[in-house]
């Protein structure tokens, strides 16, 4: 198994800290290069409310970006207590309410409408 499952990579996550994009990019690359359903089959249990929210959230996001049914387990991922902006800027609050697309505000995560791009 050459490629990172969820569970792996909210697990990478957690252990990278103030650095968990990097994993979470990473499998972003991944799934938008390989279309890998296995990447995804399997749930993870909830462990890190914040990793578990942003990844599950990122999961719904690329599965309707690529056509891709997201799989039912996702649903079972629960929002954050409070609400996340991910960029942590005081000024770009406004901007992240307003742009952060619904997969992400549903479970109260508010992200820049950029946050996914890659180039």
């Amino acid at each position: 198994m050459l490629y990172m499952t969820a569970e792996k990579t909210r697990n990478a996550m957690i252990e990278a800290g103030d650095n968990w994009v990097i994993p979470l990019m990473d499998f972003v690359d991944e799934m938008r290069r390989s279309h890998n359903t296995e990447m995804i089959r399997k749930p993870f249990k909830p462990k890190d409310e914040r990793m578990d929210s942003i990844l599950a959230s990122t999961i719904e996001y690329i599965c309707h970006e690529l056509g891709m049914e997201i799989p039912d387990w996702v649903w079972e991922i629960p929002s954050c207590q409070n609400p996340w902006f991910v960029s942590g800027i005081e000024n770009l609050k406004a901007i992240a309410i307003a742009e952060s697309p619904s997969f992400f505000r549903r479970r109260k995560i508010f992200v820049l409408e950029n946050f996914l791009f890659r180039v």
